[in-house]
């Protein structure tokens, strides 16, 4: 992707840890990014940062989103819940690199305690979830079914 991308990131308490490295990271690469939250440890409602995220890509001030809960699971049903949205948990590059290939996910979920500190995996997937273009083709009919009007 040869754009500056817009990204939006947020997390619950669980997250909120690992949102501030993930941010930190994202910077030191030129991303332009949009932290919807949350902002501290306290205990916070999952649902209200997915969808903060979720409606920050819907808009278009943002190309994709980051979201992190303890899982990355309740962030990614949460998001999920709006058409347009494809969240997907990813704890490897090769799921990151399958979910944009073939599912053209504009959301990435991340388990902070399924990743646990394990900062350079981390990276990586996000890396490849940024890299990796849709293929479209066959995915770009699946992709299209996803959405129930």
């Amino acid at each position: 992707m040869s754009k500056i991308l817009n990204i939006a990131v947020g997390s619950d308490h669980a997250g909120y840890e690992l949102k501030s490295v993930v941010i930190d990271y994202l910077n030191t690469k030129g991303y332009k990014i949009t932290d919807c939250g949350c902002f501290s440890l306290e205990s916070v409602d999952y649902p209200d940062y997915a969808q903060a995220v979720a409606k920050e890509i819907l808009s278009e001030r943002s190309e994709v989103g980051i979201l992190i809960c303890g899982t990355g699971i309740g962030v990614s049903i949460a998001a999920n819940r709006f058409d347009g949205i494809r969240a997907a948990v990813c704890s490897s590059e090769e799921l990151a690199e399958i979910t944009r290939k073939h599912n053209d996910a504009n959301v990435l979920s991340l388990g902070s305690r399924v990743l646990g500190d394990n900062i350079e995996l981390i990276k990586s997937i996000i890396e490849k979830f940024l890299s990796t273009e849709f293929e479209g083709g066959r995915h770009l009919i699946r992709r299209d079914k996803l959405d129930i009007h």
